[in-house]
């Protein structure tokens, strides 16, 4: 049996308080925002997943100083970069495998003129195009090329300049490259249709506080004027709002009582109400989030009485990493709700798993699923399954703990490369799970 397996032994109801694990998303962002000045920053909550450890190995790779200060709090210096680094294998291979790379190359280009790429890797979910990053820095004045037969990209620029740009899509990782790049630039620039993610705005409260001047956050329409430097910072990393979601559908598939502690809810969106409406009670306490047992939950519907649609979208929209965890609860809910996943393709595939466990799903197309709530009439089945990304990964491993029988997971690193410890953390609260 291969190392990179779980097995699950799944039905029993979990008891216990869960603290959330800095946000992913948001630290792929402020990790690449290091490179942006000589002096220290200080980055607080970074999760210990296997992209971040990447990421903090292209970082030294670089050139970066870093400095472990406790458990999951680091200092970084970039004072002295190594752009030679780019030629290496060891960036060649790392950075293929790990998508956040992309972002270090905006600040690589604002503050030495020049970045190179290969083309990163990351979840297998359906085309992710890399045409909002370049063509916002080509804006800025980035001069841009692909090597079709080394599959690498590379963009300089002597001194990049502020300018309008209007994104064809509200990308979280495309604007948080052109904003970290339009820092560094000469004059102002406007970006319009930008992302605006609590991680974005992280990003930007971040960069503001070492003296970048950016307004609009929060908004879609970010205004940045270009300082000739930045300086060192301290920054706390947000709650992971994806792992507080997986908790919550864990909770209420496994029919366990879970506090999640220290959640940051005013910077949960749309989140609670749409699990709200898929039956799920919550009590909010202070900052953490309860979630009682519950023998049976039943799914909303419309005013008008049809079935309910969930569907994601940029933010504030309801956030597409949580869509296979709704899918999941939905399959023992009382009643029926058409998952509707709409930014990413192929991302549903996963279904044919929770099929062979004997969920009731109707595949409509690579975007659209029907799910037909068992309410919990015939449990679901341990079965083997492969892993295909990090967010379907977690959400069979939920469908194996709330099902009658063992179940094989394989491929865990795509878990693991997203959620720190999972296995530890189930385990002492009454879960039962063996890494193989």
């Amino acid at each position: 049996m291969s190392a990179d397996t779980f097995e699950v032994v799944g039905g029993n109801r979990l008891k216990g308080d869960l603290q959330p694990q800095g946000a992913k998303n948001e630290a792929l962002q402020i990790l690449c925002a290091t490179l942006l000045t000589e002096q220290d920053v200080t980055i607080e909550n970074i999760p210990n997943i296997l992209d971040i450890r990447r990421l903090i190995n292209l970082l030294k790779g670089l050139g970066v100083k870093v400095e472990k200060l406790a458990e999951n709090n680091f200092r970084f210096n970039a004072a002295n970069i190594d752009l030679d680094f780019f030629k290496s294998d060891d960036y060649q291979n790392e950075a293929k495998h790990i998508r956040g790379s992309v972002m270090l190359i905006a600040p690589l280009l604002a503050r030495f003129g020049r970045a190179y790429l290969p083309k990163p890797g990351g979840d297998k979910i359906g085309r992710r195009r890399l045409d909002t990053h370049f063509n916002g820095l080509k804006k800025l004045g980035g001069e841009f090329h692909f090597d079709e037969e080394e599959n690498t990209f590379s963009i300089q620029c002597e001194q990049l300049k502020g300018a309008y740009i209007l994104l064809e899509e509200a990308s979280v990782t495309g604007t948080a490259n052109i904003v970290m790049a339009a820092a560094l630039s000469s004059g102002t620039t406007q970006i319009y249709n930008a992302a605006c993610e609590p991680y974005l705005q992280q990003l930007c409260k971040m960069l503001n506080g070492m003296g970048a001047k950016i307004s609009g956050i929060g908004s879609n329409l970010l205004v940045i004027e270009g300082v000739s430097s930045l300086v060192g910072v301290e920054h706390r990393i947000l709650p992971d709002m994806i792992e507080i979601g997986s908790f919550i559908g864990l909770a209420a598939m496994t029919q366990s009582e879970i506090t999640i502690k220290n959640c940051a809810i005013k910077e949960l969106g749309n989140i609670l109400p749409v699990f709200r409406k898929m039956g799920i009670e919550l009590q909010i306490q202070g900052d953490d989030i309860h979630v009682p047992a519950q023998e049976q939950y039943e799914i909303g519907t419309f005013i008008d009485g049809s079935i309910l649609t969930v569907y994601d979208a940029p933010w504030p929209g309801f956030t597409p990493d949580l869509m296979s965890i709704i899918l999941v609860m939905a399959t023992q809910a009382k009643g029926s709700v058409l998952i509707h996943q709409k930014m990413f393709e192929s991302r549903l595939f996963f279904v044919d798993k929770l099929i062979d466990m004997g969920a009731q799903i109707i595949l409509c197309d690579p975007h659209r699923a029907t799910v037909i709530g068992l309410n919990r009439q015939n449990q679901l089945r341990g079965i083997q399954m492969t892993s295909p990304d990090i967010r379907a990964g977690v959400s069979l491993l939920i469908a194996a703990l709330s099902a009658r029988g063992k179940s094989i997971i394989k491929n865990i690193h795509q878990i693991d490369r997203g959620y720190e410890k999972i296995d530890e953390r189930l385990n002492a609260i009454g879960a039962e799970i063996i890494r193989l």
